[in-house]
């Protein structure tokens, strides 16, 4: 009876504690940032969203990785007016990308979460943990992680070695590199070319340069507009047709690491695969 009466108390004390910690979490989360619209949707449960950012839903071109399931949630472009009129208890930005809001929500008195940029793998473990906690998200966040590092891990497995030369190539001849991206190429068998081929101050890599310096594998995003843009024409000039036999060219998604964040490990088995088979392109198998 003893036993009874204590395992009873003991389930009625952990149903009380969730209840106060579902309290505790933010009810009414507004996320103002692309990059942050990715953790909140991720993380928060639906009813709990008060906005996420217009960009969540943008398809002109298609900068979310959520962007065919945020119907429904509100959307906002991030002024202080229209933010401070959701009464949020919670909103959610990355540093440095909308200071005249900061300055108004912390004159309101309206809590604020400024997220670090994440460079690196490691540093997306920290900005998980930090909003799980945040969120009262902890084993999501947990699980996010976890889910990251199987995928990473899968990929790593199967690598192409020796390490083939990649070039990630985007509209306005942009080079996808450092940070997390290199983090994952590292990991998956790929090195980053792009520092090597002079690139310009914006971080672009001429077409010359490309050609005079051809990588074994060369990425371009595979996102596009329906209506193609000036943007989009360095990735089909026609001295690209240039590269030797030995380059494989291949067209494939990049919006995971258009935000760094667990999700971004979604391009690794993709990219691995493109890896293999460029290695076997530059590498063909000696017949006797």
């Amino acid at each position: 009876m003893r036993l009874a009466h204590s395992c009873y108390v003991a389930c009625l004390l952990g149903a009380l504690l969730g209840a106060h910690a579902a309290d505790a979490a933010p009810q009414r989360v507004v996320s103002t940032f692309l990059c942050t619209d990715e953790y909140v949707y991720r993380m928060v449960p639906r009813g709990r969203i008060a906005a996420l950012s217009y960009l969540s839903a943008d398809r002109h071109p298609v900068v979310s990785t959520i962007a065919d399931k945020v119907k429904g949630i509100r959307l906002t472009r991030g002024s202080a007016e229209e933010v401070l009129a959701l009464h949020p208890d919670l909103v959610v930005m990355y540093r440095g990308t909308n200071p005249r809001l900061k300055a108004q929500l912390v004159q309101t008195h309206t809590p604020l979460l400024e997220v670090k940029w994440a460079n690196s793998l490691a540093d997306i473990r920290d900005v998980t943990r930090t909003l799980g906690k945040a969120f009262g998200a902890e084993k999501r966040a947990n699980a996010m992680i976890a889910a990251m590092d199987a995928k990473l891990a899968r990929a790593a497995k199967h690598a192409p070695y020796p390490p083939v030369r990649t070039l990630i190539y985007e509209p306005n001849g942009y080079a996808n590199s450092g940070g997390v991206s290199d983090d994952i190429l590292r990991r998956i068998g790929l090195i980053d070319v792009a520092p090597r081929m002079n690139q310009t101050r914006s971080g672009t890599v001429p077409v010359e340069a490309v050609i005079a310096n051809p990588p074994e594998l060369l990425i371009l995003n595979g996102e596009r507009e329906a209506t193609p843009t000036r943007a989009d024409l360095v990735l089909k000039h026609p001295a690209l047709r240039a590269l030797p036999k030995s380059t494989l060219v291949a067209n494939t998604s990049l919006t995971p690491l258009l935000c760094a964040g667990p999700w971004s490990a979604d391009v690794a088995e993709p990219l691995m695969e493109l890896g293999r088979k460029a290695r076997s392109l530059a590498s063909p198998p000696h017949t006797n």
